[in-house]
């Protein structure tokens, strides 16, 4: 048998146990007691229910596959198969307007554009790609697409090609004076970012400073403020 964590009613994967006990909950303010409790508490609650809508689907769907095989190729019915999927509950008469309104949800899933991939974390390769489908380098992402041209020697395949790797960086800074602009400068022309009195501080390479021409732009860093391994920038609630 696989071996299993065992937390309250819950039988854990140690990968998955590992995950969220060294790398997700730390700096949460969440406990492991109230992650393991509250889990449990959500699949005793609701998995009766997700177990009888799962059989409700599967019922559908054999009586969707029978129909298809009593009305076989491309000029079926279309009214007779609309009606008989509005008998069988898949389909629904149109209801009247209305608007629904939620609480307690996330800004990254409520208020911030950005993808929004739902995976089953049990493979951690999916979970991975919907994590990094949010948080990702801009670079990476020109390198390896169309938006940057493989005109002039700039081919993308094979091993890192810096005539490239200088355009991908062109288009970032210029991406970066478009939309977070510097009071005077060019990204273009940055040498160094630091942050201090609250914002971030782009040093030149004519040897003067400068900082973003709207500094509400700046949303927070990384790292230590004079070395930063990360500067973060908001635009239009979007992160950069």
């Amino acid at each position: 048998m696989t071996d299993r964590i065992q937390e309250g009613g819950l039988q854990v994967s140690p990968v998955l146990h590992e995950l969220l006990m060294q790398d997700i909950l730390p700096g949460t303010g969440v406990s492991a007691e109230q992650f393991w409790g509250g889990l449990e508490g959500i699949l005793d609650d609701l998995g009766p229910r997700n177990r009888e809508l799962l059989a409700i689907r599967d019922d559908m769907q054999a009586k969707i596959d029978a129909w298809h095989h009593s009305n076989p190729g491309a000029d079926y019915d279309k009214a007779a198969y609309k009606a008989f999927l509005l008998e069988l509950g898949y389909l629904l008469p149109e209801g009247e307007t209305f608007s629904i309104t939620t609480e307690n949800i996330d800004e990254e899933i409520a208020t911030l554009a950005g993808p929004q991939l739902v995976v089953p974390v049990m493979n951690a390769r999916y979970a991975l790609n919907a994590a990094n489908a949010r948080w990702g380098s801009l670079y990476d992402a020109l390198y390896g697409t169309d938006v940057i041209s493989e005109a002039d020697g700039a081919e993308r395949a094979g091993a890192y090609n810096p005539v490239r790797g200088d355009k991908v960086i062109a288009f970032a800074r210029a991406f970066l004076d478009r939309h977070c602009p510097l009071a005077s400068g060019s990204h273009a022309d940055a040498t160094a970012y630091t942050v201090a009195d609250g914002t971030v501080q782009v040093a030149l390479a004519d040897g003067t400073n400068t900082t973003l021409a709207d500094t509400s732009l700046f949303a927070g860093h990384s790292g230590a403020a004079n070395a930063p391994t990360a500067i973060l920038l908001r635009h239009n609630g979007l992160h950069i």
